[in-house]
């Protein structure tokens, strides 16, 4: 019977985490408009993201969300103790760029 136990555990574990799982000290940030990174992206990598399913979610650093969000980071930053945090870009950075580059469009820079 222990053996099982920690199996169907785990196997519970799996089905309730979401498919990108939070990472300690990291925002969830929703992109409904991918235009709001045409100033840091080029056309193609914009066209790229169009052709996803919007919105798009990446996991940036809190600072770089209460940018981006414009929400508080003492807000993200309670939000991330309580269990996650999540906010909606309002508009676009270098460094969210960046993420969305290594996340979704799977590039190196």
């Amino acid at each position: 019977m222990r053996k099982i136990l920690p199996a169907a555990f785990a196997a519970c574990a799996f089905i309730a985490t979401p498919v990108s799982a939070q990472q300690a000290g990291l925002v969830n940030v929703e992109i409904g408009d991918v235009s709001i990174l045409n100033d840091f992206l080029n056309d193609t990598q914009i066209a790229a993201l169009n052709n996803l399913n919007v919105p798009i979610t990446v996991q940036v650093p809190i600072g770089v969300a209460a940018n981006v969000c414009d929400v508080s980071a003492n807000v993200l930053a309670q939000q991330a103790k309580n269990g996650g945090a999540t906010c909606t870009a309002e508009s676009g950075s270098q460094a969210l760029a960046q993420s969305v580059n290594r996340q979704m469009l799977k590039q190196k820079k």
